[in-house]
This record gives C-alpha cells, structure tokens and sequence, in this order.
C-alpha cells in the first residue's frame, strides 16, 4: 500500500519533466527561427577561390624557397611573444597568491568577499581591453603585452588558488595554531606546502593559455607575432598569413606537449 503513492508521484514527476522539456524545445525552437528568419545572410563574391586561399596559406609557404627564408624572422616574434606570456604568468602568480589567501573563506573568515570581488573586476574585464589601456598608457611594445596578460591572468590564477587553499586539509592548520605558531607560521608551513605543487600546474596551464592570449594582443600593439598577422590578413597577404599560423600552431603545440608533461609530475 505505502509503494503505490511513490510510483505515482514518480510518474507525475516525469509527466512534469516531460513537460518542461516540451515547452524549452519549443522556445528555443522558435527564438532560432525568428533569428534565423530576420537575420540577412549577405556573403561578397571575392575574385579568389576558397581553394586557391587554402593553398596559399598552408601549401606555398612550405614550398616556394622565397617564403621558406622568411620564417626565422617569425620565429624571433614568435620567441618574443612566448616571453611575453612567460613574463605575464610570473607576474601573475606572485601577485594572485596574496590575493588568493585574501579569497579563501578558510582564511580570511568574513573579509574573503573583499578578495573575491577583486578577483572577479578582474575577470570580467578581457586582455585585449587591458592591452589597449596599457598601449594607451605605456606605448605600443611588448611591455604593454606584459602588463595586460599579468593583470588579467591574476583574476584566473587567483580564483583557482582560492579553490585549492579553501579545499586543504586545516588539521594540519590548526595543529600549528594550538602548538603556539602564529598566523603567518600556520599558513607557510601549515598551508603552503598542500597548495604549492596545484599553484604551479594551475601557472603552468595558464602560461599555455596566455601564450595563445599573446599572439591576439599584437593586434592592438603590444608587442609579438600578432601584429604582422593581422597586417598580413588586412592586405589579404595569405602566403604571409601562412607563414605565422604555421610558426603558431607549431610553438604552441610543443609549449602544450612540454607542459603536459611537467604538469603530470608535478601533482
């Protein structure tokens, strides 16, 4: 008898589900087709073949000897990009730790939404709005690109640093507190030692993501290999173009390659 009602309200549950799941298709169903229907799909005719541009980029730069010499020199702005990204991330883990304590609910108590506000500001705010500010301010060059990568990957970096202190093990903490050490003393040894090796996997991993972020930010002038690609895709150079996605994709597939490796030693 006490079963009957628990199948019945399984299914009134599913009827219901069933339901809700009908009405969200249906909305999303017809958002899509009035976007679609009043959205004009207008595309100009270019006098190159999709085929001929596609060669052009990824055939003739590794085959005609003319584009095969010029590659060195976009290996010395990809090399100047990576250090920038490399820069960036250093600057950004010494500065997210400090923050990231100030964030941690487990160590600051009732002061951690200070740290956490700051950290999302940060966040909310792109790279390439941090570049032009410091372009603006600094001048175009690489130390702008220094600047805006730093500044945006301490709202990443910190949150991550955040999650990891507010997830350790505080026995080790409090142990520390109640032998008679102080704050400081509990959080080096009591704190730093079970967060040290995920900070430095989480820097590791954000340095591949800021060397990606790098190359976009020479759009703006600061500094890298992505100044002459978007020159070269505005002057519709595609042997050019080529040449850098070329010298790209290959840099940061090794950077990904190399950095896997460490990452796995290192937690």
């Amino acid at each position: 008898m006490s079963e009957q009602p628990k199948v019945a309200l399984r299914k009134a549950t599913t009827r219901k589900g069933r339901i809700y799941f009908c009405l969200t298709l249906l909305i999303l169903s017809a958002l899509y087709i009035a976007a679609f229907a009043t959205t004009p799909f207008g595309v100009s005719s270019s006098a190159a073949s999709p085929l001929d541009t596609l060669r052009r980029i990824f055939i003739v730069p590794i085959t005609n000897m003319e584009y095969i010499v010029q590659f060195p020199s976009y290996i010395e702005l990809m090399i100047e990009t990576i250090a920038i990204a490399f820069a960036g991330v250093i600057v950004a883990t010494i500065l997210a730790i400090p923050v990231s304590f100030l964030a941690a609910r487990n160590i600051s108590r009732n002061f951690s939404y200070v740290g956490k506000a700051i950290l999302n500001i940060i966040r909310a705010i792109p790279e390439l709005i941090f570049a032009i500010i410091f372009v603006a301010a600094v001048g175009i060059g690489p130390y702008a690109g220094v600047l805006a990568i730093s500044i945006n990957s301490i709202g990443m970096l910190g949150k991550l640093y955040a999650e990891v202190i507010e997830s350790i093990d505080m026995s080790n903490v409090d142990a520390i507190r109640a032998s008679g050490g102080n704050r400081i003393q509990s959080i080096w040894y009591g704190v730093l030692p079970q967060v040290l090796p995920e900070f430095s996997s989480y820097s590791i991993y954000r340095f591949e993501i800021d060397v990606r972020a790098s190359t976009v930010l020479g759009v703006v002038g600061a500094g890298g290999i992505g100044t002459p690609l978007i020159f070269a895709t505005y002057q519709r150079n595609w042997e050019e173009v080529g040449m850098i996605l070329i010298v790209v994709v290959v840099f940061v597939s090794l950077i990904d390659i190399i950095s896997g490796k460490i990452r796995k030693k290192m937690v």
